[in-house]
């Protein structure tokens, strides 16, 4: 008996593929020859760096030395005795200066795993050109880290804090280019640890310090516990080497379920490995199950096309792959290349950023409870189908962007890696400090050497292995403070982001994935998730910044619920363009008016807060209007193009929202009773309200087809003209009693009346460039909802004479609550006398 997904047939009784007897005894024979060998040399090597130890003790290396709470510096000297090795350099007075006490920084387990120059791990693996030219890629030494100064003085009167953020993070460089290799060897912890194939055989690694023995079990040896039996070396790192079958076949079959079965502190459990590439859900089963996935050549999915460039303006579709479906189902890979992917590219965008593509046995966690960080989600498919997907964005020539995280992990104990090796401080922080009460997940221990590796690694593996063109990292906030961000209202002071609830780990973590992605893919973007506004945010590793390209910029969202909460004349146009501009000068932003978030259930979109009940009954075209309809429809559109006009050097929708979903995200549910007693009711694991009708979209004979037209009628203008990125914005005008916005964006001027009745005739509009003005695009066409106010044919010329402190001017239209652009075609000045031009 067998279940199935597509590409791939997983038993669901044991196999009796071979005797484990037999192969045991070829294993005892060739264990001396494997590259378990790279990591018992390393075990005089291991150090101790960086910052106190905490209340918990360390074995070091071979001298088993036991570091207690004595000082960083104290604890290498006492290396030093005992080790052939010399110790790292620390500048002792520098250290002194410092008082430690004062961040939150914990040791660093330094291991020498492997002297990369002995082995040709190029030549057990099969590897494409692309990556073999990464490998010879170097990622650029720690700079000085001072320019951040010049680029904000005021970080100067925080200069101690970040000098030794900066002094930690080059200690961690140096100790992973001494011992390591450099970080490009450093973060191929895949071809180590995890399974390994080469042409004798499977290796399996897994280090599980706290697990008192360990053997891995699954459908190959029929679940057998003394089958094969695994060997731990000095550093907690259980190993067994499987040898081909006589017929030189793999001795796990593809497509096995896997475990590891371990005897630990907390009692025998069984896991899926750790760094297990693939994972499924058996039908009637809760638990996943890892499954060797290893495909033949012949199966496997080889990429035709090149990775597009960076684009200058970024202009990304958030989209969830298993609700991408018109239909109540859980979609595939497959079915977005081929749906979705064109739908996004007709658009306008030029990047799509997939959520949800790490594992995750709670499909309502949207993917934000991760359980497997190197398996991509079994629900849609395939590795080798989301392989197919990635391609075909690529050949549409749309950037990319993994969805990832990395600020926490799932609680589950069954299926990942919460207690791992029987000790709740393996990958996490121990107690208090290492459970997010909030989100009920574990928090990463940033300061230990092997979650470094495993993380590094982990991205690493996304954008080598699937060709993501970079990441959103999800979380950043609660990454880079001990209390989260939960209950804390940022006000912009400094000493909010750099002081004793700062974890510096976890700031120096993302500081060394940043110039991972940056030194091996130059081309790969990296987005972080931060509400807070923290300084250096994103200016370059090397200028002492922490090295994103882009902040999301989440308060823009929050603005437009606010908003929309009050009535029109209570809008303030100042207070929206203070939100919309408020951002840290030369540090790139990608803004939203809406994101996932507002569509959740117990949420609202910006439709819903809109139009309400209104779009269940009056969205067809053969119906008469309401005045909530006409309302939403215009604000719909005025909120979006504002939003990009000014938010920022990048631009988020999430799918469905360009044409106004009607309905909230609701995942699959059933009843549930809370331990206190209480009953949440489900939905009947229903899959109605868990999916995108993009037929809404497509039919013209629904209003929602005009916000669609919009949206990409929007898209398309931006890159036309990249106005995102122009270096030059000017806004000329803020008018609280006419409800009016004027800015200008390169050689575009944006007019936005917010007004809910006064329409403005010979409204004049202050503009730089002279000559002759056209509509570029009006929220008013019919095309778009709107009532055709406007002649698109009529031409705009400039007058000479200051007005809102620009050079020229020209006069216009401006009907109640519209947005247009207008653009300039030719820079010459008309000789009609200012007052005399016919007004459309």
């Amino acid at each position: 008996m067998v279940y199935t997904l597509p590409g791939i047939r997983l038993n669901t009784l044991p196999s009796i593929s071979h005797s484990g007897g037999d192969r045991r005894s070829t294993v005892a024979a060739s264990s001396s020859t494997n590259l378990s060998l790279l990591l018992r040399k390393s075990s005089l090597t291991r150090k101790f760096i960086a910052g106190r130890s905490e209340s918990q003790s360390f074995i070091v290396g071979a001298t088993e030395k036991v570091l207690d709470n004595s000082s960083s510096t104290e604890q290498l000297e006492a290396l030093d005795e005992d080790s052939e090795h010399s110790k790292i350099n620390l500048d002792e007075e520098q250290l002194d200066e410092i008082n430690e006490k004062d961040f939150v920084a914990s040791p660093v387990l330094v291991e020498d795993i492997a002297a990369m120059e002995e082995v040709d791990l190029v030549s057990l693996f099969d590897i494409d050109k692309e990556s073999e030219e990464i490998r010879k890629l170097s990622i650029p030494p720690p700079g000085k880290g001072e320019r951040i100064y010049e680029i904000d003085p005021l970080l100067s009167n925080h200069r101690e804090h970040l000098e030794y953020r900066y002094s930690h993070y080059k200690k961690i460089r140096e100790a992973i280019d001494k011992y390591e290799g450099g970080l490009e060897a450093f973060s191929r912890g895949y071809e180590k640890l995890g399974f390994t194939r080469s042409k004798t055989g499977i290796t399996y690694r897994e280090w599980a310090p706290g697990a008192k023995s360990a053997s891995l079990i699954g459908d190959f040896n029929n679940w057998n516990p003394n089958a094969d039996v695994m060997t731990r070396n000095e550093f907690g790192v259980w190993e067994i080497f499987l040898p081909n079958n006589v017929d030189d076949s793999s001795p796990i079959p593809h497509g096995s379920r896997v475990k590891i079965r371990m005897d630990t502190p907390s009692g025998i459990k069984d896991s899926i490995p750790a760094w297990i590439k693939f994972s499924v859900q058996a039908p009637g089963e809760i638990p996943y199950n890892g499954i060797y996935y290893d495909p033949p050549q012949e199966e496997k999915y080889v990429f035709q096309h090149p990775r597009p460039k960076k684009p200058k303006s970024l202009r990304i579709y958030e989209a969830h792959v298993g609700m991408s479906s018109t239909e109540p189902m859980i979609n595939t890979y497959a079915n977005f290349r081929d749906d979705v992917l064109p739908r996004i590219k007709k658009l306008g965008y030029n990047a799509v950023q997939i959520m949800a593509i790490q594992e995750h046995s709670y499909y309502a966690s949207f993917g934000y409870h991760v359980t497997n960080f190197f398996a991509p989600s079994s629900r849609c498919g395939t590795p080798d189908d989301l392989k197919s997907m990635i391609d075909k964005a690529h050949e549409l020539g749309l950037v990319v962007l993994m969805d990832i995280v990395h600020s926490h992990s799932s609680n589950n104990t069954l299926d990942g890696l919460n207690m791992f090796d029987g000790t709740d401080s393996q990958y996490f922080h121990s107690g208090e400090r290492g459970y997010h009460w909030m989100w009920d997940s574990r928090l990463f221990n940033y300061g230990h050497w092997e979650v470094l590796r495993y993380l590094l690694s982990n991205a690493r593996w996304w954008l080598d292995e699937y060709k993501f063109d970079g990441f959103r990292f999800d979380g950043v906030t609660s990454m880079m403070y001990t209390h989260h961000g939960l209950q804390v209202a940022f006000t912009g002071n400094y000493s909010e982001y750099f002081g004793l609830t700062t974890d510096v780990d976890a700031v120096v973590y993302l500081m060394l994935v940043n110039d991972l992605i940056h030194g091996l893919f130059p081309q790969a973007i990296s987005i972080g998730e931060d509400v807070s506004g923290m300084p250096t945010f994103c200016i370059p590793v090397q200028d002492g910044g922490v090295g994103f390209d882009y902040r999301l910029h989440m308060a823009v969202a929050d603005k437009w619920i606010e908003l929309l909460k009050l009535r029109d004349e209570d809008w303030k146009m100042g207070d929206i363009i203070h939100t919309l501009t408020n951002r840290r000068w030369s540090e790139k932003c990608v803004c939203y008016a809406e994101s996932h978030d507002q569509a959740l259930v117990g949420d609202k979109t910006i439709a819903f807060w809109l139009m309400d009940k209104d779009m269940y009954e009056f969205m067809a075209l053969d119906r008469a209007s309401t005045p909530l309809i006409d309302r939403g429809i215009a604000l719909h559109k005025m909120i979006r193009l504002i939003t990009m006009g000014l938010g920022g050097e990048g631009y988020l929708n999430f799918m469905g929202n360009e044409f106004g979903h009607p309905e909230w995200i609701d995942f699959p549910r059933a009843d549930q009773r809370l331990p206190d007693g209480r009953f949440i009711p489900g939905n009947g694991n229903s899959f109605d309200k868990c999916r995108r009708r993009f037929d809404l979209g497509d039919a013209d004979y629904l209003r929602y087809h005009g916000l669609q037209e919009f949206d990409q009628a929007m898209q398309h203008l931006e890159e036309a003209h990249n106005f995102m990125t122009s270096g030059h914005q000017y806004i000329s005008r803020k008018h609280e009693g006419e409800k009016v916005i004027i800015f200008e964006r390169e050689d575009l001027v944006f007019v936005f009346n917010f007004h809910w009745y006064n329409s403005y005739s010979d409204y004049r509009v202050g503009c730089l460039h002279p000559g002759k003005y056209k509509i570029a695009l009006d929220s008013d066409d019919s095309l778009f909802g709107g009532f055709d106010r406007l002649d698109h044919e009529a031409e705009f010329f400039t007058f000479e004479g200051n007005h809102d402190n620009r050079p020229r001017s020209f006069m216009v239209y401006a009907p109640a609550r519209t947005a247009v652009v207008y653009k300039l075609i030719t820079d010459v000045v008309d000789p009609t006398p200012l007052g005399q031009h016919q007004i459309s």
